[in-house]
């Protein structure tokens, strides 16, 4: 019997109680920043469970300590906040939550990016080893980390001297419930995640009445070839054995017919895996919207604000070496190794505070059955709900199971 098999051992006897905590999560949504109630449950779960708990840390963040001997230090992070997502997935443990903005609208909760898996996954997890100390030594250090979302929770913490309130970890880890078939690990070397930058940019034109342009200057149309300008960048200007994305999401400008606004403004979002084509993309984004703005005689240069900025995750080519065969061992022909991701992480910040190596992988949520369906139709994109979607409900076993074994072998790798 491995040590992972030890562990795991106890997990009959939870397992229960553990989906029950599962759906409580998820019928209690709470933003980034805001996850009160579900930062007073995990630390309560780490308590009993045995570990000194650290809250607050960065506003809602929380951390467990179990030091048991001589041995490395391992951190692994789970995430807890929720969107603004109205939840359509008809179980019955949905989400009916809802939340007041800053404009005073309220708006709806949803754990629709698997979240309270990484939650559920974590405390089951972080009590088996409590239970388990006989067959692992060094230091255990869960960390349920706020507003992973809006790239501001990982800061936070770091900001708040994390480095100086917990153990420094030799290793860290995180892992993400993915659009997969339940049961699926998959991890890779190198690029996991892309690197996510957010561009607010306002044009500036000269407003007036629709019947005579001839005295204006118009934003929408700045707009418009903005957008279309921009669309040029990746299929033009970058090798295309360079992966990258150039999204325009939102444009705003004026409110009614025959009024040419004064100004107008386009969100745009890059992803992008590497630190030179990042700044190459970002470069090219301002150098088109300056000149279609000079190109339109626009008064003034645009303004282009830069917000919601995530780092890219890049796996430690070691520390997945080593994980790789393990998970090999434990999952057999449900372990891969996993594509690249476009999708944004801002976990990565936290062992780059402690200059430790890290590696993160994705686990499956999606029923097998359903997903081998898809695939037999060839409408996986059509039937699968992904991520962030009103549908996503990851099916509750055996996911957790799986959450729960690969956290277990990753530490064990470590500390076993």
């Amino acid at each position: 019997m491995t040590a992972a098999d030890t562990v795991l051992a106890g997990l009959d006897d939870i397992r229960p109680h553990l989906e029950e905590f599962y759906k409580d999560l998820h019928a209690n949504p709470e933003l980034g920043l805001a996850e009160h109630r579900t930062a007073a449950r995990v630390a309560e779960r780490l308590r009993e469970s045995g570990y000194d708990v650290i809250d607050g840390i960065g506003g809602t963040g929380v951390v467990g300590v179990l030091s048991n001997g001589d041995g490395p230090t391992v951190l692994l992070r789970a995430d807890m906040d929720a969107l603004p997502v109205k939840e359509d997935t008809g179980l019955p443990y949905a989400s009916t939550a809802t939340t007041t903005d800053e404009d005073g609208r309220q708006q709806p909760l949803m754990h629709a990016c698997g979240h309270d898996v990484h939650m559920t996954c974590m405390l089951g997890f972080a009590h088996l080893m409590a239970q388990a100390k006989d067959v692992w030594q060094g230091t255990l250090v869960p960390l349920f980390q706020p507003s992973e979302e809006n790239s501001a929770g990982a800061d936070a913490m770091v900001r708040d001297d994390l480095a100086g309130r917990i153990p420094r970890p030799d290793v860290a880890f995180a892992q993400h419930v993915l659009p997969y078939p339940a049961g699926y690990v998959g991890v890779r070397p190198g690029p996991f995640f892309a690197a996510a930058d957010s561009l607010r940019v306002t044009l500036y034109g000269r407003g007036g009445h629709g019947s005579m342009p001839q005295a204006t200057v118009d934003p929408v149309v700045m707009a418009a070839m903005c957008v279309l300008r921009l669309q040029t960048i990746v299929s033009r200007e970058l090798p295309p054995t360079t992966p990258a994305v150039v999204t325009v999401g939102s444009v705003q400008a004026g409110a009614s017919s025959n009024v040419i606004p004064a100004t107008a403004v386009i969100l745009v979002n890059i992803r992008t895996y590497d630190e030179d084509t990042r700044r190459q993309v970002l470069d090219a984004v301002r150098r088109c919207v300056n000149a279609e703005a000079a190109a339109s005689g626009a008064p003034r240069e645009p303004e282009i604000e830069r917000f919601n900025v995530f780092p890219p995750t890049l796996n430690d080519a070691d520390v997945t070496g080593r994980l790789a065969p393990a998970f090999k061992a434990r999952f057999g022909d449900d372990f891969h190794t996993i594509e690249m991701l476009t999708a944004s992480e801002d976990f990565s910040l936290i062992p780059d505070a402690f200059d430790a190596p890290f590696a993160y992988w994705g686990i499956g949520g999606i029923d097998p059955g359903l997903y081998a369906k898809a695939v037999d139709n060839g409408t996986v994109h059509q039937d699968v709900p992904v991520n962030h979607s009103p549908r996503f409900a990851p099916v509750v076993q055996p996911t957790l199971d799986t959450g729960i074994a690969a956290l277990t072998v990753a530490a064990l790798e470590w500390l076993g």
